[in-house]
């Protein structure tokens, strides 16, 4: 059986990458507002980055 590791060539936490798609796919907000949502939480990630990740 293979295991696969989806975020294994991300150096940013899967934990990260799910909550930046989640805000743009779930909720209606831009690229450039989940990039402030993710600055509010210390979280310093372009939305370029976040365009990437989706």
């Amino acid at each position: 059986m293979i295991k696969r590791r989806p975020f294994r060539y991300f150096k940013t936490s899967p934990e990260v990458i799910r909550l930046a798609v989640m805000l743009y796919v779930r909720f209606p907000l831009s690229l450039r507002n989940v990039e402030d949502v993710h600055h509010e939480r210390g979280i310093e990630v372009s939305h370029e980055t976040v365009r990437f990740w989706w």
